[in-house]
């Protein structure tokens, strides 16, 4: 079996890199779309240009910036939660849970 080819920008697969697909989906069709609707609405071929690049990179910048700070916040949530739980599974049922309930 043959492995795909790998797309990759800077040595990093695109295909692991979080928030990187929805961002471009939603980033073209927005583009797409502000531009084909200007087009429509006033016949002018280059506006409508301008206004379908500066969609496509508004909304990129907006969106890659919204995924990654919930994506940033998520990963920070699961790190505190995994040490709680190795917490717990080394202090389960001791003394030093009975210390640790007292502080809180």
């Amino acid at each position: 079996m043959e492995e795909e080819p790998k797309t990759k920008l800077l040595g990093r697969d695109l295909s692991q890199m979080p928030c990187f697909r929805q961002t471009f989906l939603y980033s073209i069709s927005s583009g797409l779309t502000a531009g084909l609707l200007f087009f429509l609405l006033t016949s002018n071929v280059r506006r409508s240009a301008h206004i379908c690049l500066g969609t496509y990179g508004c909304v990129t910048l907006g969106y890659w910036s919204y995924c990654r700070y919930n994506f940033s916040k998520k990963k920070f949530n699961m790190s505190h939660l995994n040490m709680g739980m190795q917490k717990q599974a080394l202090h389960g049922d001791t003394e030093m849970e009975e210390q640790d309930k007292g502080k809180a």
